[in-house]
């Protein structure tokens, strides 16, 4: 078998829980060192992955806004920075809400959770009975934001961002203070690592 070098370091744990695996006696041929091997390196990766902190894969620079920002001005810097939402916080930094381009796009008159069909036929003139009035982010933000801590497990975060379908969390200190973000984009750079 052909050596593979990989950044996993595969235990003795790795090896056991692989042969317990199995639940076979183990001939070792080569075809049997492979399946060891592969479900051992699967145990390094899980070993490995289930005790990453938030604060190791977030992002430090974070593009927040406040709440009397114009949503206007909002729509540009989400724009510009090619982003879907931004942490909303006060004047001491804690995180109050959060604006995402759905809640723009309710703010016009789109209600969330309309199909892209929806969407299209309000483009071409169809209206949309609802909307939220104002113009400023306090106005159509979402409050409170669904947050994390530095000392988070990715995997949990993991679950949260598919449980709340959402693309990114604010990561919070213990007094609700901005330091960072994390998105399923950062969880996924580690996992495939």
């Amino acid at each position: 078998m052909a050596e593979e070098h990989n950044e996993y370091d595969i235990s003795d744990e790795d090896l056991r829980a692989a042969l317990r695996e199995i639940r076979t006696y183990v001939d070792v041929t080569e075809e049997d060192l492979r399946k060891i091997y592969a479900i051992a390196l699967r145990h390094a990766k899980q070993r490995m992955s289930s005790g990453t902190p938030v604060r190791d894969v977030m992002s430090k620079n974070v593009v927040s806004v406040k709440g009397d920002s114009d949503i206007y001005e909002v729509s540009r810097l989400l724009s510009e920075n090619r982003v879907s939402g931004l942490p909303v916080v006060d004047e001491e930094n804690r995180v109050i809400g959060v604006l995402s381009e759905a809640d723009l796009l309710h703010m016009a008159g789109i209600e969330k959770g309309h199909s892209f069909r929806d969407i299209f036929k309000h483009l071409l003139g169809e209206p949309f009975p609802k909307h939220r009035a104002g113009s400023r982010v306090r106005d159509i933000m979402t409050s409170p934001a669904i947050t994390t801590t530095p000392g988070a497990d990715i995997r949990e975060v993991a679950v949260m961002l598919d449980e709340k379908r959402i693309k990114r969390l604010p990561v919070v200190d213990e007094n609700n203070k901005l330091i960072g973000i994390i998105s399923r984009g950062d969880i996924i750079r580690v996992l495939a690592k």
